[in-house]
């Protein structure tokens, strides 16, 4: 998710009464604060008990994790057609729609198939490399629009020059780690499938985190000159998920084994607090939003408007177990293919990869600058 937003807004602007996602407290937790309380909590974990509390993360963050993928589902393919068209898009949307919703599946698709065909299990493990790849890069994607959705909503806009100071430092700090896991080549294994690391020179990653360096104190500065400038204001909430992102969730990921399972389960919940801001607002535009359910047993919910967020929800999680679980595992055992070479999970391997990097390319096209739909519902 990332958005990229005007220029500083005139002084008048800036006056205008601060919004917010949810609250300034659960806006701090869900963009990024709650790592502050979690990471020391999990240095304190017992020894003898950390078996059990990496489970309860794990499954948390599946729960957490399937349904923020499958939302990106929901909200990218909804009136496909008119996007397809370019009803109400311009042309340059229309192009990023059609390229992400149609063309990269059909790629990712073509590329799986052919792999699984030929049992070619070298050329299917580049995928794990891609997936990381463009795993950190969404990451700090988020980062960065979560920064830009709360400057927004504070009226405390960031102008050009800031802005490319933030994306450069973000793209450091996530090229530099990237380098990091690539210091030696080293096999990994990811649903019965090898992958390998390659082995980065080190002047790379000497050069690297010099970059990652520099950027951070160019960003520090920049933040504190528009503190001093704007009277010690800033838009605290979107720095916090800024800062969290890049350095706990990329960069010193791993600070602890148990973090590296508790970090997935994070970023899904500071997306999904975007996410279901944006569709409680596309469900309130309806013309019969505020009126009460038919059935009597459903009021307890609230209004049709509150009905339609829980649906949307609820079929987000459904769609996270059939997409990630039950669809994948019914495939390995029913179609045929050489399990000797590729393992007895490939396509669990297939649906985890694919799913994680369409994803990139979705968000990218959804939460642009431009999207109408992301003016009109996101910043109510």
């Amino acid at each position: 998710m990332a958005l990229h937003l005007s220029a500083d807004a005139p002084a008048s602007v800036a006056t205008a009464p601060q919004k917010y996602l949810f609250g300034p407290i659960a806006d701090f937790f869900l963009l990024g604060g709650s790592a502050f309380l979690i990471l020391p909590i999990l240095f304190l974990v017992p020894l003898e008990y950390e078996g059990l509390v990496a489970a309860a993360m794990l499954l948390l963050a599946h729960l957490i994790n399937h349904p923020h993928f499958a939302h990106s589902y929901q909200i990218f393919y909804r009136n496909f057609g008119r996007k397809v068209r370019g009803d109400g898009y311009d042309k340059n949307l229309q192009v990023r729609y059609i390229f992400a919703g149609i063309v990269v599946p059909l790629i990712m698709g073509g590329f799986f198939a052919y792999g699984s065909i030929a049992g070619n299990a070298r050329l299917l493990g580049y995928a794990g490399n891609a997936m990381a790849f463009f795993v950190g890069w969404h990451y700090v994607k988020q980062g960065y629009g979560m920064l830009m959705v709360d400057a927004v909503l504070k009226r405390k806009f960031f102008n050009e020059q800031d802005k490319k100071v933030l994306l450069f430092n973000g793209y450091a700090v996530w090229l530099f780690a990237w380098l990091q896991t690539n210091a030696v080549i080293t096999e990994r294994r990811f649903w019965g499938l090898d992958y390998y690391t390659f082995a980065a020179p080190s002047w790379l990653t000497n050069i690297a985190a010099l970059a990652a360096a520099a950027s951070t104190a160019a960003t520090v500065v920049m933040l504190v000159n528009r503190w001093r400038k704007h009277g010690g204001a800033l838009p605290y909430n979107g720095v916090v998920a800024y800062v969290v992102t890049l350095y706990a969730w990329i960069l010193f990921v791993k600070i602890n084994p148990l973090w590296l399972l508790v970090v997935p389960a994070l970023h899904s919940l500071q997306y999904l607090a975007v996410v279901w801001r944006y569709q409680t607002n596309v469900e309130r535009d309806r013309s019969d939003a505020v009126r009460a359910p038919e059935f009597k047993i459903l009021s307890i919910v609230g209004p049709m408007y509150r009905l339609r967020v829980l649906g949307f929800i609820i079929i987000g999680g459904i769609l996270g177990i059939l997409g990630f679980w039950l669809v994948p595992i019914a495939l390995s055992a029913l179609v045929p293919y050489n399990k000797e070479v590729l393992g007895s999970s490939l396509f669990l391997f297939i649906a985890w990869i694919f799913i994680n990097v369409h994803h990139y390319f979705l968000d990218n096209v959804m939460w642009r600058r431009g999207n109408p739909e992301v003016s009109k519902y996101l910043f109510r």
